[in-house]
C-alpha cells in the first residue's frame, strides 16, 4: 500500500551559479511571458541569464555586482524559485525587483516499500522567503520598488503581504505603424530640440523633479549622478545594443527664457523589426501642446527603420498625456500597478567583550578601601580650641630690614570684641 509520509525539508538561499543557468532561464520565460517592458527597468537585457558568463566577468573587472542580480530558492537540493533584483538609483538606495518566478511541477522519490511525493512550497511561501532575504542582505537599500500586472493576483497577494503598497498605476499604449505614418507628415514645431549629454545633466535633473509628484519623487530618490552616463556605462551599453540589435535616440526641449528644459525623449529602435519600438517620454505640466510635436518627432525617427509599432507608458499623475493618446487613437495593452516597501535595518551594538560581563559589585570594588576601617572617638572641644589658637607669625631677616609674615591659612579670631559702629564725622580742616 502506497502511503504519503510528510519529510523533513532542508532549504538554501544563495545566489544563481552557472549549472542554474538552464532552469532559471526557463522560470523567468515563464513568467514574463509577453515581451512588454517595464517602465521602472527600461534598460532591462532581453535575455540576461544566457549572458551570465560575460556579465559576470564584466561585473568583476568594473567591481560592479549588481550587473547581474539573482538568488535560487532550494529545497531539498533542487532549484524551486528565483528572484532578481537590481539597484534602481545610481546611489543604490533604492531597489527594484525585476522577476520573483517559482516552479509549479511535482518531483516523486519511489522507494522499495514507500513512494514519496513532495511538492514544492507555493508562491506565498518561496516569494516571501526570498524577498526577505533580500531585504535582510541588501544593507544599502532603504525603498524597494517593483512593478506588477493588475491582472496577477497572485503576485499581487504576494507583495501585499510582503508590506509593499502602491505607489502609481501605469497604462501601456501602443500606436500602430500607419498612425505613425500619418504622424510623420507633419513637421514637428520645435525650435531648440538638442541632443542629450553629461553637461545638459543638470537640467534633465530639474525637469524630473517637476515632472513627478512629491511621493514618487521621494521613492525613486534620483540625484545628479543618476542623468550622468560614465564611459563603463556608455560602453556596456552599446554592447548590449549591438546584441540585440537596438539603438537608441534622445533628446530634449530648451527653453531660453527660463533656462530649463521642458521636455525629453528616449526611443529605443529595433533595427530588424523583431519587436515594437520603445519610447520614454517626460513633459514638464506646464507645457503639455508639446506632446504632439514631440510625438510627430518620434514617429518621423521610426520611419527609417522597418515598420514596427510604438509602445509607451502614462502613470495616473498624467491626465493630459492620457487625454491626448485617447484622442489619437492609441490602443491599451497592459495596465500595471507600481509598488513600494521601505527597509529601515536594525544596527546592531558593538560591546567591548572585556566590560560586557562586568556586574555592579565588581565595578565598585576597586573603590573600597583595602582595611576595615577602627572605630574611634572623636573630642569635638579639643578640636574646636587648637582652630581658635592664634596663628604663628615668622619673621623673616634681610639686608637693612625685618618683616614678619603671617601664613595664608591663618584664621580670623572673632572670639574678641570689635566696634564696628560708623566713625564720628570729622570736622573741617582749617
Amino acid at each position: 500500500m502506497t502511503q504519503s509520509l510528510p519529510q523533513p525539508t532542508e532549504v538554501l538561499i544563495r545566489p544563481v551559479q552557472y549549472g542554474d543557468i538552464e532552469t532559471a532561464d526557463r522560470l523567468c520565460d515563464e513568467a514574463e511571458g509577453e515581451e512588454l517592458q517595464f517602465s521602472i527597468n527600461p534598460d532591462k537585457p532581453l535575455k540576461p541569464l544566457r549572458w551570465y558568463a560575460p556579465w559576470r566577468f564584466l561585473s568583476f573587472l568594473v567591481n560592479r555586482s549588481h550587473l547581474f542580480g539573482a538568488y535560487i530558492f532550494e529545497q531539498d537540493s533542487k532549484l524551486r524559485g528565483i528572484v532578481k533584483i537590481s539597484p534602481f538609483n545610481r546611489t543604490r538606495t533604492t531597489w527594484r525587483v525585476d522577476r520573483v518566478a517559482v516552479v509549479e511541477e511535482l518531483a516523486s522519490v519511489e522507494d522499495s516499500a514507500i513512494a514519496i511525493e513532495t511538492a514544492p512550497l507555493p508562491l506565498s511561501d518561496i516569494g516571501s522567503h526570498l524577498l526577505r532575504y533580500c531585504f535582510e542582505t541588501v544593507w544599502e537599500a532603504r525603498t524597494w520598488l517593483l512593478e506588477v500586472n493588475v491582472n496577477d493576483n497572485e503576485l499581487l497577494a504576494l507583495y501585499r503581504q510582503n508590506g509593499f503598497q502602491s505607489l502609481a498605476n501605469i497604462t501601456y499604449w501602443e500606436i500602430d505603424p500607419a498612425l505613425l505614418q500619418n504622424l510623420a507628415e507633419r513637421e514637428p514645431d520645435l525650435p531648440n530640440l538638442l541632443p542629450v549629454s553629461n553637461a545638459d545633466a543638470q537640467l534633465l535633473y530639474q525637469l524630473d523633479t517637476m515632472f513627478m509628484p512629491p511621493l514618487v519623487r521621494q521613492v525613486f530618490d534620483r540625484h545628479l549622478s543618476d542623468f550622468k552616463t560614465s564611459l563603463i556605462d556608455s560602453v556596456l551599453n552599446g554592447v548590449k545594443n549591438w546584441v540585440n540589435q537596438l539603438e537608441v535616440v534622445s533628446g530634449y526641449i530648451f527653453e531660453s527664457q527660463r533656462k530649463a528644459a521642458i521636455g525629453y525623449f528616449q526611443i529605443q529602435l529595433c533595427r530588424d523589426g523583431s519587436r515594437p519600438h520603445q519610447a520614454q517620454l517626460t513633459v514638464n505640466p506646464s507645457y503639455t501642446w508639446l506632446y504632439p510635436e514631440l510625438m510627430s518627432q518620434m514617429a518621423r525617427i521610426t520611419q527609417e527603420l522597418p515598420s514596427q509599432s510604438l509602445q509607451l507608458a502614462s502613470y495616473d499623475y498624467q491626465p493630459e498625456r492620457e487625454e491626448y493618446l485617447k484622442q489619437l487613437g492609441a490602443d491599451r495593452i497592459a495596465h500595471t500597478l507600481m509598488m513600494s516597501r521601505s527597509v529601515w535595518h536594525k544596527v546592531r551594538e558593538s560591546r567591548l567583550s572585556g566590560f560586557e560581563n562586568l556586574q555592579l559589585p565588581e565595578v565598585l570594588q576597586g573603590l573600597q578601601p583595602r582595611k576595615q576601617p577602627i572605630p574611634s572617638r572623636i573630642n569635638l572641644q579639643s578640636t574646636s580650641q587648637a582652630l581658635q589658637q592664634p596663628q604663628a607669625t615668622v619673621k623673616v631677616r634681610s639686608k637693612g630690614s625685618s618683616k614678619l609674615i603671617q601664613p595664608k591659612n591663618a584664621i580670623l579670631n572673632l572670639s574678641s570684641k570689635t566696634d564696628f559702629s560708623d566713625h564720628p564725622p570729622e570736622g573741617p580742616c582749617c
